[in-house]
């Protein structure tokens, strides 16, 4: 036959059945060998557990000295000697507060919350742009004079809080020329 025919392999096997049952003598899985000593059993011919060099049990355990501290340590009962002190362990003083940056971030908020409020709710806006704009520059020079470190947040607080202020009487005016929501 030539390769390409059904029934031939190209290379010169013989196909095999996948399903045949294996040669008489080669053990199939699943099935324990025969050839041997069987599993869990031992070859030596004793038990589990003795010595096949024909002395006894010996206990490896039962002839070590009693326990001895590592450490040099007496065992007589005496209390360890106190640990070292070092220089600067533990709490101690507590860190210098150098800088105070409050005045600086709760002007930014205000001038930046004043923006859109003075843009619905004029009095409001005017109000919050005003102290906004008041702890900004507050917050600045305390910045110039070296005890705070946010001079770019207190600047954004007092620029906010002018312009949110100006927005705010921009707007009262408005209403009150206008009439447009307010009835007083």
């Amino acid at each position: 036959m030539q390769p390409g025919y059904p029934g031939q392999d190209p290379y010169g096997q013989q196909p095999q059945d996948p399903n045949a049952q294996p040669p008489y003598g080669q053990p199939q899985y699943g099935q324990p060998p025969t050839s041997g000593q069987p599993y869990g059993q031992p070859t030596s011919g004793q038990p589990y557990g003795q010595p096949t060099s024909g002395q006894p049990y010996q206990d490896p355990y039962a002839a070590q000295q009693p326990y001895q501290d590592p450490y040099g340590q007496p065992a007589s009962g005496q209390p360890y000697p106190q640990a070292p002190i070092y220089p600067g362990a533990g709490y101690g003083a507590p860190a210098p507060t150098g800088q105070s940056n409050t005045q600086g971030l709760v002007g930014m908020i205000l001038g930046i919350a004043s923006i859109p409020l003075a843009l619905c709710c004029a009095f409001v806006g005017l109000g919050l742009g005003i102290a906004g704009a008041v702890l900004g520059f507050m917050g600045r020079n305390k910045a110039d004079q070296g005890l705070a470190s946010n001079r770019g947040q207190a600047q954004a607080g007092f620029i906010c809080g002018i312009i949110g202020a100006v927005i705010g009487v921009a707007n009262g005016i408005l209403g009150l020329v206008l009439n447009i929501g307010y009835n007083f």
